[in-house]
């Protein structure tokens, strides 16, 4: 089918294809790929090493918070334990036993545990790591899986250091980073990232994040950058470019090939594909309750009044659930007619019937709206924490 309209030949060349019903059909492919594709982490350590913590973090959730996985000195976690995203239920993380505890030997473990199940494996110490992690990993390597050491609780490290006249954070971080590695050179000469569970942008939870990202096939880089916290502004930007990147996809999907204005927005536009998309930003970058409270608490200000410069934040703040969930429900955010008014002008273009450049524009308008009201929260928040 021919066209004329500039922003569907865009959407076609950015596709690969060569016509509009095949660009059609892989948009659709594409878009349901993005928002389903199934991420599963493992995350495993020894008992007391912070995975529960590490585990809520990656969660966006407080250790005291409804749906958080229990922490505790003792051992919790007796067998593997599956926590979606709570806005992702496609990305799940499982806290796995730690291998060697008292309750579960290390050939009980390589039993009982599938490795060959998760996407890419954790292993998570507060401490130094020991030989049962370094079993650990060789069997993770037999299953072509890659892995990742973090050392966690590095800020009750730096705050017990701190006392000392001599003090140097950069110092102390090297030596605890050379302490970890001490035990790991047969691995040949595997990173060793140090984070704090409760401090995601101090230290190397920004270059775990790039890492995961540049070692995971594209689909599943894609469902991870979606459901990582935020953990600063580069942390951000990697995300807009990510939801910039997919825009053809997901106005082709929602459009369809009602290239031709058709009477009423809901022929020629899925408003809850838009309302999907458009969420689903909302929470990638970070403007949702939960997150917002926690910088809030960070820089002792209160964040949420940013969200009241956008219609669509606005209205994803006020009909989102208690426990959010990009689900059924979240798809009837917003009525035809409501989605129409969110950008200025497009109320009486769907009055006539919503084509799919309005479509396309939407989709970029809404996308650049959200991104501009995240931005403008990590630069109040850098600007209060200098």
């Amino acid at each position: 089918m021919e066209t004329q309209d500039p922003a569907i030949a865009e959407a076609v060349q950015a596709s690969g294809e060569s016509t509009l019903e095949k660009a059609t059909a892989k948009a659709k492919e594409s878009f349901d790929q993005f928002m389903n594709v199934s991420l599963n982490i493992a995350v495993t350590g020894k008992t007391g090493s912070g995975k529960s913590s590490f585990i809520n973090a990656l969660r966006g959730l407080k250790d005291d918070d409804e749906g958080a996985a229990p922490t505790g000195v003792t051992e919790t976690t007796m067998e593997p334990n599956m926590y979606e995203h709570p806005a992702m239920p496609n990305v799940k993380i499982w806290d796995l036993p730690g291998i060697g505890s008292p309750n579960f030997k290390a050939d009980k473990y390589l039993k009982d545990v599938k490795l060959k199940n998760y996407d890419f494996f954790i292993i998570l110490n507060s401490e130094r790591f020991m030989q049962n992690d370094v079993m650990l990993a060789k069997e993770i390597r037999k299953q072509k899986k890659n892995f990742y050491f973090v050392r966690s609780k590095i800020d009750n490290d730096i705050s017990a250091e701190q006392r000392k006249k001599t003090f140097d954070e950069q110092r102390v971080l090297c030596t605890i980073r050379e302490d970890c590695l001490k035990n790991l050179k047969q691995l040949g000469d595997p990173k060793v990232f140090l984070i704090s569970s409760f401090d995601l942008e101090k230290y190397d939870f920004e270059e775990l994040q790039n890492t995961l990202a540049e070692e995971l096939p594209v689909h599943k880089r894609n469902a991870l950058l979606q459901a990582w916290p935020v953990c600063s502004a580069a942390s951000l930007e990697m995300k807009i470019k990510m939801f910039e990147g997919v825009i053809w996809a997901a106005s082709l999907a929602s459009a369809g090939i009602a290239v031709v204005p058709l009477p009423g927005l809901s022929a020629a536009c899925d408003t809850g594909m838009v309302a999907l998309f458009l969420t689903r930003c909302y929470f990638a970058f970070g403007l949702d309750d939960g997150s917002l409270a926690r910088l809030s608490e960070k820089i002792n200000k209160p964040l949420v009044g940013h969200l009241a410069k956008s219609k669509i934040a606005s209205a994803i703040q006020e009909k989102a659930l208690t426990r959010l969930q990009v689900s059924g429900t979240l798809v009837v955010l917003f009525s035809a007619e409501y989605v129409a008014s969110l950008v200025p002008g497009v109320g009486s273009v769907a009055a006539a019937g919503l084509s799919f450049g309005t479509t396309y524009y939407l989709l970029r308008s809404g996308l650049k709206e959200l991104a501009n009201v995240a931005r403008e929260i990590r630069k109040e928040v850098l600007d209060s924490v200098r």
